[in-house]
């Protein structure tokens, strides 16, 4: 029962969240093992709305390491152990809770022995510059805890890069990339647990700089974005957009970005959209949109409303409609907007 609990709600995140995305380009799921111990690395960069991305099509039904000041109630606590979330305790929760960590890389490393999956974000924070950050070495612990028990445990480490085009924007486009494998028993070093976890994290970061966008020069950082902004680049091809950076000089005139001729059609369609969703828009704007305390959690908590609003607005356009005209009317009203929503989400272009 549980399973099914767990699989219906999943269909009905990942089905909100292709709605509510213009895009989302998945590549890699063949690297992904199925039938052994995985641990996911990727790139954080859009609070809790990156571990959803990556739950509804990785294949697997990953344990997530969560930050542990979401763990607030006994109810959101029930919830999250549900959806197999596990707290995870940083510096910023008191230097004494610290010491909770030994427990929780203590249950990681049973979960890796019964050949589960684990999804830990290895750079332990979120950030939305465009760069790879450096790693931590709290994921080597997970590790290092599961071979202590069972030392030739075959542990495949998938790095996942996930490009956002503007985090910040309605409707975004994204990319996750799941890169090949990395079995972890090639790169320990026997009696050596030092060297062995720089190997690893040296492993995992040069997989992330290929998977995602990386701009190296933290000192030049805002001028090269600025450039690749002006070049109208596709932050979905992480490829291509690190290859353009090592070809920008940063001694050059900013190019000027090219002028974007008006689409009167496009106009037209937001201003539709913007009178038909008046009432939700209003709500965000009111009440949703300043409780966002940080940009990187902008894109989580404006999914998170539309995830819960949208239903009932359109049962209650539903209801007002059937009630004042026919049911029938109310029905297609409601559809009718649900239709011109997708559509519209579709088609622009951020």
């Amino acid at each position: 029962m549980k399973n099914l609990g767990y699989n219906l709600v999943k269909v009905w995140i990942k089905a909100s969240l292709y709605l509510y995305h213009g895009k989302i380009k998945v590549s890699g799921l063949e690297n992904i093992p199925k039938d052994k111990p995985v641990l996911f690395l990727p790139n954080h960069q859009s609070a809790l709305l990156d571990v959803l991305l990556i739950a509804v099509d990785c294949v697997r039904k990953p344990y997530f390491l969560t930050r542990s000041d979401v763990f607030t109630n006994r109810a959101l606590i029930a919830i999250f152990d549900y959806f197999q979330m596990i707290p995870i305790y940083r510096i910023r929760d008191g230097r004494d809770s610290l010491k909770n960590n030994q427990a929780v890389f203590e249950r990681c490393a049973k979960l890796l022995e019964r050949g589960e999956a684990l999804l830990m974000f290895p750079e332990a924070n979120h950030n939305l510059r465009r760069r790879v950050r450096p790693l931590s070495k709290g994921f080597t612990r997970i590790l290092f805890a599961a071979l202590e028990k069972q030392p030739n445990l075959d542990i495949q480490l998938v790095p996942v890069g996930l490009n956002y085009r503007n985090a910040t924007a309605f409707p975004d486009q994204m990319a996750i990339n799941y890169g090949k494998a990395i079995p972890l028993q090639d790169f320990i070093v026997k009696n050596d647990q030092q060297v062995s976890i720089a190997k690893i994290k040296a492993e995992v970061t040069g997989a992330l700089l290929h998977l995602t966008t990386h701009i190296d020069d933290e000192e030049n950082y805002d001028t090269i974005l600025e450039r690749l902004e002006a070049k109208e680049i596709n932050f979905l091809y992480p490829k291509k957009v690190n290859a353009t950076i090592e070809e920008i000089d940063i001694s050059s005139e900013i190019p000027e970005k090219a002028k974007r001729k008006t689409n009167v059609f496009f106009l037209l369609l937001k201003l539709v959209f913007t009178l038909l969703n008046f009432p939700m828009l209003l709500l965000w704007r009111t009440f949703g949109k300043p409780k966002v305390w940080e940009p990187e959690f902008m894109g989580t908590l404006r999914f998170a409303f539309a995830l819960l609003a949208y239903p009932m607005y359109y049962l209650l356009l539903f209801l007002v409609v059937g009630f004042l005209l026919t049911w029938s009317i109310g029905l297609a009203s409601a559809f009718g907007l649900f239709l011109f929503n997708f559509m519209f989400v579709k088609s622009t272009k951020i």
